[in-house]
């Protein structure tokens, strides 16, 4: 699921321009997932060398850490032209047929969030990537005729954030799967550095440092945050080298609520709910997106996943419990009788 904070896309063709020109064309520009990076070079040149396509990628991991920018990265380094589209929109058989049947010979095509397409969908796509082939059914009942239909050979690049939720054909197929995992700070700073570069901001390596510790451990983020602080040096006229310092960038990031360690103004309306609302908890998912005025699958998907690796939200049978970290980074003492994550 994408990142509900990044579902507004910018709205004019510069900053569109701006947003895919951030995009790294090739995996030498690519900064971080050093393994991952590794095995799909050999993968591309081993193909290359056979004169082929590459086998079929499967890329999970969390928003924001570069599987659609991987997919392009495929596409361009095989000199192969790029189809995009998403499970959520292939919600029929005939929609993955019509896909399928217009592919060039040699195309990528990159489905995101590959784990939500329909099962019917599913099934075609299973004989799609190993023989090149669908069966469209015509007719209805005893009357209805299979008729198969060769497809140009193709690599299928497919993206999830829920790797679990694919049923085991499908990923058995996938030639070559990867999981990408969270970013360092030192590699955020590298994506830091090289996207103000692009944006012509000239920050110094203690307003890059500071960026990229409040990212979260993803690119997506810290490109956002680095946009947000060129608005506020463009409007605060502040657009020479010496106007940008480190005082800067803690304003801009202050103005936009996002605190020391990246948390942003849900995710301490939900530490908010669990510590002072519910004693700690235990509470349910469902209880807590009530009280925040937030959507489940947000919370669950965008909140939750990175309160929980730092260490602020324990998940147990009952519920939701706020652990000792977050009653510190919040200020409100510890209670006595609070539930921990060893009693549950």
């Amino acid at each position: 699921m994408a990142d509900a904070r990044d579902a507004a896309e910018p709205a004019d063709e510069t900053e569109l321009a701006i947003e895919g020109a951030l995009r790294p064309m090739s995996l030498a520009e690519f900064v971080g997932q050093q393994k991952v990076r590794g095995q799909l070079q050999l993968l591309l040149d081993a193909a290359r060398i056979q004169e082929r396509a590459p086998d079929h990628i499967l890329l999970s991991g969390p928003p924001g850490l570069g599987k659609t920018t991987l997919a392009m990265i495929v596409a361009h380094e095989s000199g192969r032209p790029l189809r995009l589209s998403s499970g959520p929109a292939i919600q029929h058989a005939g929609d993955l047929a019509a896909l399928l049947s217009s592919l060039t010979p040699g195309e990528v095509l990159f489905i995101d969030e590959i784990h939500r397409m329909a099962r019917s969908a599913e099934e075609m796509l299973y004989l799609a990537m190993e023989d090149f082939r669908i069966d469209i059914m015509v007719g209805k009942g005893a009357g209805a005729t299979s008729i198969p239909l060769d497809l140009s050979p193709f690599t299928l690049v497919g993206a999830t954030t829920r790797s679990g939720l694919l049923p085991n054909p499908l990923r058995d197929r996938f030639g070559f799967t990867a999981h990408l995992e969270y970013y360092e700070p030192e590699e955020l700073e590298r994506v830091v550095e090289r996207s103000a570069a692009m944006l012509n901001v000239d920050l110094p390596r203690s307003a890059r440092a500071e960026i990229a510790r409040r990212s979260r451990g993803t690119p997506r983020i810290a490109n956002r945050l680095l946009r947000r602080v060129r608005d506020y040096i463009v409007v605060h006229g502040s657009a020479s080298s010496s106007g940008v310092d480190l005082g800067t960038v803690r304003a801009a990031l202050e103005l936009y609520d996002v605190d020391d360690i990246g948390l942003d103004r849900l995710d301490r309306a939900v530490l908010d709910a669990l510590v002072r609302r519910f004693r700690g908890g235990p509470v349910g998912l469902g209880t807590l997106s009530v009280a925040v005025g937030e959507e489940s699958d947000t919370i669950e998907s965008v909140v939750e996943s990175y309160l929980v690796r730092i260490g602020f939200i324990g998940r147990t049978p009952r519920g939701r419990i706020a652990m000792p970290e977050a009653y510190a980074h919040l200020g409100v003492p510890h209670p006595d009788g609070a539930l921990r994550f060893d009693d549950l």
